[in-house]
């Protein structure tokens, strides 16, 4: 496993996301000015992002973005499907199910989990609706490696336990609520209303 930084690490799939789509354009290779244009990261970082995998392109020519989608593909796990849980089939969690990685062949949610007696039993979207009591079988049963928690913030760190405790290897947490998780479990926190307040600011400082 190539050790790379985090924040290189999180545009990886916006590269891949792109370069998909100038191969659907019919190209067949890509400066890094191009591919900068495109997603709106400098070209200097865009190289010494492919730095860390070794020489990706030749200078001159460009990167061949056939071979680039196939080695990101290879290293996103794109070439194979991947399954995760959700747990919380309220608003968000039902718009993450309508949702359901519709863009990626190699992700969607294979279950979602909920103590609401009224929610369990449904299928949405072809996501059946399970109780919150299944979860753990759930997961050794189907080896799932990652959940997405959008639960009520009080209930947010029990069920990340119970997760942990069936194994799973990482969360995607919606809840604002920090979770207090072992370190060899991965934790992606998603707080809308932090992103939302920061693009406000910084609208407003530029005005």
């Amino acid at each position: 496993m190539i050790d790379i930084p985090k924040a290189t690490a999180k545009r990886l799939p916006l590269y891949h996301r792109y370069l998909q789509f100038f191969k659907n354009m019919g190209k067949d290779r890509i400066s890094s000015n191009e591919l900068s244009e495109a997603v709106k990261v400098d070209s200097a970082t865009i190289r010494r992002d492919f730095s860390y995998f070794g020489a990706l392109g030749k200078r001159g020519y460009g990167y061949d973005i056939a071979y680039l989608l196939d080695f990101f593909g290879k290293t996103l796990s794109q070439d194979k499907l991947t399954t995760i849980i959700l747990v919380g089939a309220g608003n968000l969690g039902n718009a993450l199910i309508n949702y359901n990685f519709r863009q990626s062949n190699n992700t969607h949610i294979g279950a979602a989990f909920d103590v609401d007696e009224s929610l369990v039993g449904e299928e949405r979207n072809g996501v059946q609706i399970y109780p919150l009591s299944q979860m753990s079988d759930y997961i050794k049963d189907n080896q799932v490696d990652i959940a997405i928690l959008t639960v009520p913030s009080d209930h947010a760190q029990n069920v990340a336990d119970d997760l942990v405790a069936a194994g799973i290897a990482g969360i995607l947490n919606f809840t604002p609520v920090r979770l207090d998780i072992p370190s060899h479990v991965r934790v992606q926190n998603v707080d809308l209303t932090n992103e939302l307040q920061t693009l406000i600011y910084f609208i407003s400082k530029e005005n």
